[in-house]
């Protein structure tokens, strides 16, 4: 017997499934930036800003930021969160509007990045002096940092950086320092 005919053999009983549709779930991962790039991709007034729209989640003075893209490996995420990496810059946004503080923001990170600088660190405020305990600029940072491209990971500091009231940002890697990191393990 050759192997057709073994083959032939054991699939005699085999009967076709008569289903021929499946049922697929689709698990929501939308962040809050994602959110707001979709509404924004279907939009037809692409000039309103939605990052000052009303509709930015209200985050407390206490409530931590925290995201990572995928492919982030957890012990660089987590290295990030216990404030283990070397803070390259610093950007304070204490007492700027939130107007201000987009502007500096995305010109600190876009800076940050041409100059190879991997790990930020940026003073947004805790929000306890405002009257209704809402930290504003927090809650538009939250969303601003994942629709910046560069930006691969963020998470609230650690107490001697500021706590909650201050965020780690991860860049990507610029073109030098993967460069050098193929030099380094000899990869071509």
């Amino acid at each position: 017997m050759n192997g057709d005919d073994l083959f032939s053999k054991e699939m005699e009983d085999v009967k076709p499934i008569q289903q021929d549709q499946a049922h697929i779930e689709k698990v929501n991962q939308d962040t809050p930036g994602k959110k707001i790039r979709r509404r924004l991709a279907v939009a037809t007034d692409l000039r309103s800003d939605p990052l000052t729209s009303v509709e930015v989640p209200k985050l407390g003075s206490n409530d931590i930021l925290c995201f990572k893209q995928d492919g982030i490996q957890h012990g660089v995420f987590k290295k990030l969160r216990m404030g283990k990496y070397s803070i390259d810059a610093r950007l304070d946004l204490h007492r700027k509007s939130v107007e201000e503080s987009r502007v500096e923001v995305f010109g600190f990170l876009r800076d940050c990045y041409q100059y190879e600088l991997r790990t930020a660190i940026i003073l947004h405020g805790k929000g306890d002096r405002s009257p209704d305990k809402i930290a504003l600029l927090k809650s538009h940072l939250a969303i601003w940092l994942p629709q910046i491209d560069e930006v691969v990971a963020f998470h609230s500091a650690q107490k001697q950086h500021g706590g909650t009231g201050a965020v780690y940002v991860l860049l990507k890697k610029g073109s030098g320092a993967k460069q050098k990191n193929r030099e380094l393990h000899g990869l071509k």
